[in-house]
């Protein structure tokens, strides 16, 4: 049995009676006899699906579907018309009116069941994305809950990073779904102790021991979800840190050997962390950012990528001005995106930076 109601609107007490014989030993129904009523019901039931009548006394089917679309508390609901108006022209107005689906009367009961099941099989696939995208948006937040002035960095930077993967090749789902991991790949700083992670100098010996574990402790966390997103975030998460000349951490990695994704999220990350404000800096310029990652090509970056990100500055540009407008007007959290634990040394360091990893903080 599902747990939320499925609201059928038919001003026939007969229709509503059909439909509760076809659908009331599977699912939770509601019912309403009006259009009036149904935007009551709709609001208050907050059903997974309605089944809406279009010739009611009130107000017709295809207004009610219309005022429902408009409203944000029922706009995600879905709608189908179940009508006895069989011509296309009704057809075309339910769905131009928001509908997902058109039944004609008198219903087929198996069709019936066959359609519903049918639509809240998406409308459960669409609730476990948007648990997807949040569980994301947590755990990019929770890896860098105890730095400072961030900002949009992960997020901004998860954006870089699916526009380089797509001028590389890479195609349009695996950018998404490389912009959707890439911000969780500092999870594993939740296992760094404060005094290290927050630490205004520089580490020691010792101290660059422990910060050097994050990659491995986020990726143990990650890994522990089958699904592919989690996969993705948990490789670069355990590889974000590795080089492309093999001096790189944690297991000195080089080339191709780095996987793809991981090599493409560390030249964004450190791009954004170059260009951005920090209390120990100022923001660089794009093109002096875009000189240093030229300078570190064959040895911390793949030449190829740093060539093909210049080719996309750009878009690049278009994409930091469209978050720095975001986060200006107070929109940065309703978000796609990416970490940085990339903080670099203030300008004239910028060698030591790249040296040390994108944990290198100011001398």
């Amino acid at each position: 049995m599902i747990h939320g109601p499925i609201l059928i609107v038919d001003d026939e007490p007969l229709n509503l009676a059909v439909m509760r014989e076809v659908l009331g030993g599977l699912y939770r129904l509601a019912f309403a006899r009006s259009g009036e009523e149904a935007l009551r019901a709709a609001v208050r039931h907050q059903p997974l699906l309605i089944l809406l009548d279009v010739r009611m006394p009130d107000i017709d089917g295809y207004e009610v579907c219309r005022q429902l679309k408009a409203d944000a508390q029922t706009a995600a609901i879905p709608v189908i018309f179940v009508s006895g108006c069989t011509d296309t022209l009704d057809e075309t107005r339910g769905f131009e009116a928001g509908a997902v689906d058109y039944l004609v009367k008198p219903v087929s009961p198996p069709i019936v069941r066959a359609r519903v099941r049918a639509h809240l099989s998406l409308v459960s696939l669409e609730r476990l994305e948007r648990s997807y995208h949040d569980a994301i948006y947590m755990l990019g937040e929770a890896g860098h809950y105890r730095d400072n002035d961030t900002g949009v960095h992960i997020w901004r930077m998860a954006a870089y990073a699916a526009a380089l993967g797509g001028a590389c090749g890479l195609d349009a789902g695996i950018c998404r779904r490389l912009e959707l991991a890439a911000p969780m790949h500092d999870t594993g700083k939740l296992g760094i102790p404060d005094a290290i992670l927050r630490k205004p100098g520089p580490l020691d010996a010792d101290e660059w021991v422990i910060m050097r574990t994050h990659p491995r402790i986020g990726h143990d966390i990650l890994a522990r979800s089958q699904a592919p997103v989690f996969q993705m975030a948990a490789q670069i998460a355990l590889r974000h840190h590795e080089k492309w000349d093999g001096s790189g951490y944690p297991d000195g990695l080089c080339g191709t050997g780095i996987p793809e994704t991981a090599r493409i999220v560390a030249i964004a990350d450190v791009f954004d962390a170059l260009t951005m404000k920090r209390p120990y800096k100022e923001a660089w310029p794009a093109e002096r950012a875009l000189a240093e990652l030229h300078k570190g090509a064959g040895r911390h970056f793949e030449p190829r990528l740093v060539t093909a990100f210049a080719d996309i500055l750009p878009r690049i540009l278009e994409i930091k001005a469209q978050w720095d407008e975001r986060e200006a007007a107070g929109h940065a959290t309703d978000l796609p995106t990416l970490p940085a634990d990339y903080a670099p040394a203030p300008p004239g360091n910028a060698a030591d930076a790249h040296a040390a990893g994108s944990d290198a903080r100011p001398a």
